[in-house]
């Protein structure tokens, strides 16, 4: 593994960890590289809606911070990350024991990147899209994330 590779997982590990409210929901990475990075919760049933289905917050938050993630494998140091935007495209309700998703970066950039991630339920095995979410985060200096 290049040191490179190895940075980008120390990065997206420590994303992951930092994130309380990912952690309180069960997410976790589990593969990265640069511009692109994929997570997964196992479904319990405190992320049901009434119905009975992953409520679609969960989606959105998978979706949100696995993207931020991805585009964090490939920011320069001293700068993070913030959600300025997000567009979900929830395809059918969501029944299953595990949501997956992946992120990848569609444009890089100085101030503003744009991630793709889709979220993909795991039910008996098979696999199936639930949801495509297009996220839009602005590049910020490190000091200018920091609560105040």
């Amino acid at each position: 593994m290049s040191i490179e590779q190895k940075a980008i997982e120390a990065r997206v590990a420590d994303g992951f960890k930092r994130a309380n409210f990912i952690v309180d929901l069960g997410i976790e990475a589990t593969a990265c590289g640069a511009g692109w990075v994929e997570a997964e919760m196992p479904i319990l049933p405190r992320h049901l809606q009434q119905g009975g289905f992953v409520h679609a917050g969960v989606q959105s938050t998978l979706a949100d911070h696995t993207a931020g993630a991805a585009a964090a494998t490939l920011l320069d140091e001293g700068f993070s990350l913030l959600t300025i935007e997000f567009k979900v495209n929830l395809l059918r309700p969501a029944l299953c024991d595990t949501l997956q998703c992946r992120a990848e970066v569609l444009k890089p950039g100085k101030q503003v990147c744009v991630v793709e991630s889709e979220v993909f339920a795991i039910n008996n095995g098979e696999k199936r899209l639930f949801s495509k979410t297009m996220v839009t985060l602005a590049v910020l200096p490190v000091a200018a994330t920091l609560p105040r």
